[in-house]
């Protein structure tokens, strides 16, 4: 059903009174004029002229310019503007950018801009509301331009007041100043055109007019666009093997009698982790044994997470608007795209299986279902042992929750009685233990004499996890300092700006997962949302979203209202609530997204844009004759990104510059042998031709084969097999 014609005029006078200066004129239907005309032309001039000073602000300097834009195309871009001139201030370089050039490419944006949004919102609209719709869109235009030109006044007090790392953090923010903008006149627009979903009263039925059909559709879309980008990465020879392909070697392995475990170091996997999720795959991996199956699955169970999500969404407010806008954030959320493909092209984890998963359990919480809990926590148990970091501070919360009801009855809490109190404390222990037995019980009989490797990601605070733990409890102001810093900062930020900060509005549902983001803090490895570390959050952030989204549409009711001095009803704070937070997700994507939905995926210097990655290539049909003359019995050495093209043959050896157990931890191949496969053309290749391998010197021991693969691969093969100590299969 679409909104009512006076809820319309309503929302189009709230508007007007939020911007301010309103004209009190009003036309024979009774409805305000709009902004007067001066406003709408001083909005425009004054946001012009202020963002075109930013534009040249960003534009001096690499550190700005390439936080929007890849390090070529910036060049690229300095080039194509012409007449800059360039002067060096220290070890940095400052460019002047003609103000006339970007003059003209802004006035020409925001014209455009002006002019397609009006044109979109005066489709199917009555005459008696272009008029004001113009005005209010031109107007919103010129907001957004003078609060992306503020930067530069932001840039400067905050230099003055905190010196280098005042800048550092103004520099930082851009992409994420520029997504607040953005999804702030993306959400106005779509205010403006008011033509969304009415959002049902409570009288009517809640449960079974959830979105499915839009929502599927949603689902199918980020499913078409990663397994796409996946399945061309494998074709073109971009994805590794290490932490991605070496779990397809896992099942391969273990059907065929090797073990579960990859070749690529010493042991059985159960002595790295406690993950093996991913042999739930083996029924349909015996259909079809291939990677590609492993990421399609793994791209299926990441949508799927958008159904708990809208359920949670559906059953607090009870809005469609709300339940398909908040799944469409979580699948526009680059922390969740970053589980499919990392920064580093890794594309398949089984933590990714671990974030609808979670989700279901929350789910299952959140309905009061004792059952679908514990099937929830063992399934989750499954994925990683980490998963004890969010056990411990959920069942802590589920007790809190629990005892509060015992003393303040809440109708909408469906967590009562005893029963919850000792689950929230059983789970809460059982998370401590089940992290030392795996961390200092199971994992070390799999790997006797050697310590966790994850607790290297923590080197300055000790060298095993008692001290790492006795660091934190002993030296609290040395762990604050690594903590509270500016990479912290931004984390946060990743984490809450896509979803526009609606998850502070359930505190106690995100609390749950702030030891876990502690200690992704003290990593050292890597202190943002684009690896896989940070999987367990994705649930919790959109959990505490999902739950606290009334009262994050009471406080944009409450705010709104003091603004506009008038009273906004419950469906306008609904929809304007929902819109912000998809568009925030969206509009976080353009800066940060390696899917087209995001600017590196176009750009054509970055090396995530699609004409490098994805754009078919002549390696992958170059390669097929490496394969073709290697035995599927050979035991092959080769570097990482051919390195999963062989994980069916006999053994499949790591060539790298890591010490290996089966080597002996020498830098050499395994004394079993067979084959050398080096890719030469990789992104990180040192070896470009056969004089470059350290083995082609050897030549009583190896023979180049003469394979014409256009320079891409060197293929050594040994002439005789030597006796040696080779890895044992048991």
């Amino acid at each position: 059903m679409g909104v009512g014609k006076a809820d319309r005029y309503d929302a189009l006078r709230s508007c007007e009174r939020l911007i301010g200066l309103v004209s009190p004129a009003r036309t024979t239907s009774g409805s305000v004029t709009g902004p007067p005309w001066w406003m709408v032309a001083g909005g425009l001039i004054f946001g012009g002229m202020l963002l075109i000073t930013t534009l040249q602000s960003w534009l001096s300097q690499s550190a700005t310019a390439t936080a929007i834009l890849s390090p070529p195309t910036y060049r690229h871009l300095l080039e194509s503007v012409g007449n800059t001139t360039t002067e060096r201030i220290g070890s940095t370089e400052f460019h002047t950018v003609p103000w006339a050039s970007l003059a003209f490419w802004t006035v020409g944006g925001m014209a455009f801009l002006v002019a397609a949004g009006a044109a979109g919102l005066c489709v199917g609209t009555s005459s008696a509301l272009r008029l004001r719709l113009v005005k209010q869109w031109s107007l919103a235009v010129g907001c957004a331009a003078i609060a992306i030109g503020l930067w530069d006044w932001a840039w400067l007090a905050a230099s003055l007041m905190a010196g280098e790392f005042g800048q550092a953090l103004t520099i930082a923010i851009i992409p994420f100043w520029l997504a607040v903008c953005f999804a702030g006149l993306a959400t106005t627009w779509l205010m403006l055109r008011g033509g969304v979903p009415h959002s049902p009263s409570a009288a009517e039925p809640t449960i079974p007019t959830w979105p499915r059909r839009p929502l599927l559709g949603l689902m199918l879309v980020y499913l078409a666009c990663f397994v796409s980008m996946n399945w061309c990465l494998w074709f073109n020879l971009y994805l590794p093997h290490g932490d991605s392909a070496m779990y397809e070697e896992h099942l391969w392995n273990l059907l065929h009698g090797k073990g579960f475990r990859s070749y690529l170091d010493q042991g059985l996997f159960l002595g790295e982790h406690l993950q093996i999720v991913h042999l739930g795959l083996i029924p349909v991996y015996l259909i079809w044994p291939s990677h590609l199956l492993l990421e399609l699955c793994e791209s299926c169970c990441l949508a799927l997470g958008a159904l708990p999500v809208a359920w949670m969404t559906w059953r607090h407010s009870h809005s469609r608007t709300a339940a398909l806008a908040i799944a469409a954030a979580y699948l526009l959320y680059t922390p969740t795209q970053f589980l499919d493909i990392e920064i580093d092209l890794k594309t398949f984890r089984p933590e990714a299986f671990g974030i609808p998963l979670l989700l279901f359990t929350l789910d299952q919480l959140d309905r009061g279902r004792w059952w679908g809990v514990m099937c929830g926590v063992l399934a989750c148990l499954t994925v990683k042992e980490d998963v004890s970091l969010i056990l411990t501070p959920l069942g802590f919360w589920i007790a809190a929750t629990t005892w509060r009801a015992t003393r303040k009855p809440d109708p909408v809490n469906a967590l009562h009685g005893r029963r919850w109190l000792l689950t929230g404390i059983g789970l809460a222990l059982f998370g401590l233990l089940y992290l030392w037995l795996a961390t200092r019980v199971i994992m070390p009989y799999f790997r006797p004499g050697q310590e966790i490797h994850y607790a290297s990601y923590f080197s300055r605070l000790g060298e095993s996890p008692e001290a790492i733990v006795r660091t934190v409890l002993t030296r609290p102001g040395y762990v604050l300092g690594e903590v509270a810093n500016l990479q912290t900062l931004l984390y946060a930020l990743a984490l809450l700006v896509p979803v526009a900060g609606a998850a502070l509005a359930s505190p106690g549902r995100l609390a749950v997962g702030l030891p876990l983001f502690g200690i992704l803090c003290l990593n050292e490895l890597a202190r943002d949302p684009r690896h896989q570390f940070h999987a367990w959050l994705v649930p919790i952030v959109f959990w505490a979203v999902a739950c606290g989204f009334p009262n994050f549409c009471g406080l944009i009711g409450r705010v709104m209202s003091a603004a506009t001095q008038s009273t906004w009803k419950n469906e306008s704070t609904v929809r304007l609530g929902a819109h912000a937070i998809w568009t925030s997700a969206f509009a976080t994507g353009l800066f940060f997204s390696l899917s087209p939905f995001g600017i590196p995926f176009w750009d054509p210097g970055s090396h995530w844009s699609w004409q490098h990655l994805y754009r078919l290539n002549d390696r992958g049909p170059n390669f097929v004759k490496v394969q073709q003359a290697i035995p599927p019995s050979s035991r092959v050495a080769s570097t990482d990104f051919v390195h999963p093209r062989f994980t069916h043959y006999d053994r499949s050896y790591d060539y790298s510059q890591y010490l290996r157990r089966v080597s002996g931890y020498e830098h050499r191949v395994p004394d079993d042998t067979d084959y050398i496969v080096i890719d030469a053309t990789h992104p990180y290749s040192q070896m470009h031709q056969p004089a470059d391998v350290p083995e082609f010197h050897e030549s009583d021991r190896w023979e180049l084969l003469p394979i014409d693969t256009g320079g891409h691969f060197i293929v050594l093969q040994r002439k005789h097999r030597e006796t040696g100590t080779a890895m044992s299969d048991q």
